[in-house]
């Protein structure tokens, strides 16, 4: 539930207003690759953890079966974009809060979630799992309740089709879903969650089917709920000065239907910035135990959370104030695009550490894995090349991704080879 609840937040309900401005009704199509793609993560991250179960996770996986440049771009550039992704978490709970309270600054609204959440994350991690809990079955009940009531009406006839009414299917062209693929895979961002908690977990093959878990229930949630949306509602009368799902909601004819998805999404917000700040602070803590990060992150406070780590992490608030305050309109979208490669090289290195891993194995080995992929290593070599053409895509098609992504690859880079030389290690080429 820490996975849903941190995967389930402003990529599906704020971002995908973005997403469908982009491509109409053929978002559908972004929305299964993205699926695709996240399942060939899903089940190389379930054989890897259930092998090594570790806060580091992927980043411990690359080093194993990469190289130490590998494990490290993955851990800090991961913990960089899900940091500032808390950001993009405290923007759109303060854009909710404008329906109720027109007149309060959003900066306002920032400061007094943030503040909350540093002190739900400072409980013990038992505490804490429970609290998420329960914060990620609002919006997980809620939104499968959408999907069941949203499919009755289109199904009943009770609802206008809008998936071919204005324009077409493809009313942007047929490559149209290609653009939108960067907030559909940011949407499904999250399945890695797990595999950062296996540290704390009692067992590998929990992990295991946690992960699966994980991706069967997002891969239903989004998809059916994207389905519904764009059928529902006109593709053209999206919008990210509220969430689509509240505009749908309004259009219902039912008192206070718009206040309480309004208050759900509000807390699939929270709830995905306390997942969000709970994983990066972990990934900052594996960094510093394993010496790519100032030791002192690496303590544990009397409750057994590593309190300066989560301090740290919590940059991605200040983030939220600067841009609430000079970039408001875009700030969200800004945050977005500065997250996504960071996430990505999670899965990048994911995919590539399996593929190591699986030709490392003989037959006899492979078939004595705690959680064994049907698809083997050919699956993470099909997974690992549709991620890099996305990539590729979402590079060729703006400038800001390319320039911010090629920033992010030489900063990463010149900080690993900065901490090497202080170490004293050896850079390898």
């Amino acid at each position: 539930m820490v996975a849903v609840g941190g995967s389930i937040g402003t990529g599906l309900l704020l971002g995908t207003a973005s997403a469908i401005e982009l491509a109409g009704p053929a978002v559908i199509l972004s929305f299964a690759l993205a699926a695709f793609i996240s399942w060939t993560v899903s089940l190389a991250l379930g054989e890897l953890a259930s092998m090594h179960p570790a806060a580091g996770s992927f980043g411990v996986y690359g080093d194993l079966y990469l190289n130490d440049w590998a494990g490290f771009i993955s851990r800090a550039g991961y913990w960089a974009a899900i940091a500032v992704s808390i950001g993009a978490e405290m923007v759109a709970s303060a854009t909710y809060m404008r329906l109720w309270f027109p007149g309060v600054p959003a900066i306002a609204w920032v400061l007094i979630f943030s503040l909350f959440l540093l002190s739900t994350n400072l409980l013990r991690v038992h505490s804490y799992g429970r609290f998420e809990f329960w914060f990620a079955m609002i919006k997980v009940t809620v939104i499968a309740a959408f999907i069941v009531a949203g499919s009755v009406l289109l199904l009943s006839g009770r609802a206008a089709q809008q998936y071919t009414t204005h324009g077409g299917f493809f009313p942007l062209g047929a490559t149209a879903p290609l653009l939108a693929i960067t907030f559909a895979i940011y949407t499904f961002g999250g399945v890695e969650f797990v595999a950062v908690t296996s540290g704390e977990s009692t067992s590998p093959r929990e992990v295991t089917r946690a992960v699966r878990s994980t991706f069967m229930a997002l891969a239903f949630l989004y998809l059916g709920a994207i389905a519904v949306l764009v059928g529902i509602m006109p593709w053209n009368h999206a919008g990210v000065s509220e969430s689509p799902f509240v505009t749908v909601f309004r259009s219902i004819s039912i008192l206070g239907a718009a206040h309480f998805m309004n208050f759900v999404v509000l807390t699939a917000a929270l709830s995905g910035a306390n997942a969000a700040l709970y994983i990066s602070s972990r990934m900052l803590f594996s960094l510093a135990r394993t010496g790519w990060a100032p030791p002192v992150l690496g303590r544990l406070s009397s409750n057994g959370a590593p309190a300066y780590a989560l301090l740290v992490s919590a940059y991605g608030i200040l983030v939220a104030l600067v841009l609430e305050r000079w970039a408001a309109a875009k700030a969200f979208e800004y945050i977005l695009r500065g997250a996504f490669l960071g996430m990505m090289l999670s899965w990048i290195v994911s995919l590539a550490a399996h593929i190591s891993f699986r030709r490392r194995l003989t037959s006899e080995e492979a078939a004595k894995l705690p959680s064994r992929s049907p698809l083997g290593e050919w699956g993470s070599v099909l997974g690992l090349a549709v991620v890099l053409l996305c990539i590729g895509k979402t590079w060729w098609d703006s400038r800001v991704n390319l320039m911010s992504g090629l920033a992010l690859l030489i900063g990463l880079t010149a900080a690993y080879a900065a901490i090497k030389h202080w170490r004293g290690d050896r850079v390898i080429g």
